[in-house]
């Protein structure tokens, strides 16, 4: 009965390559073509059930999506959750600015060309909480170097966790491969659920229980990275010409970012 529903979840993912795409290695180099435009290519890697990649979308038709998991079932529940959203609230069967990717971050640079992703998002990975699995966890320096090989120029990375070991050791890792850091929340929703920014079902979950959320965003691309040192320069010049002394390079304190 497991072979045949798994064979099951398998055939009803083949009858949909306009949402599902299974190998995806086939479209490196060509991801705009399978959108059929031009627009900013965003990825949630590891997607889980859908509802963050599924929303984005619908949110933002202007910008491709993509969301990627390893499990047939997981894309499964994906694509039945991103269909049912836009036929409610678009009145449309078609799902064109979102790809369901079965894919293994491990291998990111097989399936992208250096510079094809805007922006990845890391929604409550694994945290891997033995020390000896550290490599796994997907903010570890070794897949941080992969995700800057496929990023563009104004490339970024968006974390979040519930796990403050797992925060930590991402704090770390990202200031050992000297990526800046900017809107560094430890606790994103503590004056009440933010309504500007798209939640996981985890984050749901957690947030409904009073559990601390924690988020960060990376700058990974050369003209971002300009862009934030400009940014931080211009606010201690006004912070200096007020008198005051507050560390905007911290990137703690940030109440106004979105995804």
């Amino acid at each position: 009965m497991r072979l045949r529903g798994r064979k099951n979840i398998r055939e009803s993912l083949e009858r949909q390559p306009d949402l599902v795409v299974l190998e995806p290695q086939k479209l490196k180099g060509r991801w705009h073509e399978f959108f059929g435009n031009d627009n900013p290519i965003r990825i949630e890697c590891g997607m889980g059930k859908g509802q963050f990649i599924s929303r984005m979308s619908a949110n933002n038709p202007d910008i491709n999506y993509i969301g990627m998991d390893i499990y047939d079932e997981l894309l499964r529940r994906g694509s039945e959750k991103a269909r049912a959203l836009w036929k409610n609230e678009k009145g449309q069967d078609d799902v064109p600015n979102l790809a369901l990717v079965r894919g293994n971050v491990e291998f990111l640079e097989m399936m992208f060309e250096p510079g094809e992703l805007e922006r990845i998002y890391l929604n409550f990975s694994d945290p891997w909480p033995k020390s000896k699995h550290g490599k796994r966890r997907l903010t570890h320096p070794r897949f941080l170097k992969k995700y800057k090989e496929v990023l563009s120029d104004i490339g970024e990375i968006h974390f979040k966790t519930d796990s403050l070991s797992l925060f930590e050791f991402s704090l770390n890792s990202f200031s050992a491969v000297e990526y800046q850091m900017r809107n560094i929340s430890l606790d994103l929703h503590r004056g009440g659920i933010r309504e500007d920014l798209v939640l996981t079902e985890y984050e749901t979950k957690f947030v409904g229980q009073g559990m601390p959320i924690y988020r960060l965003e990376a700058v990974i691309g050369e003209k971002v990275q300009r862009e934030h040192r400009r940014s931080i320069a211009e606010e201690l010049e006004k912070q200096a010409s007020r008198g005051t002394t507050r560390n905007y390079e911290s990137g703690f304190d940030s109440d106004t970012d979105d995804e």
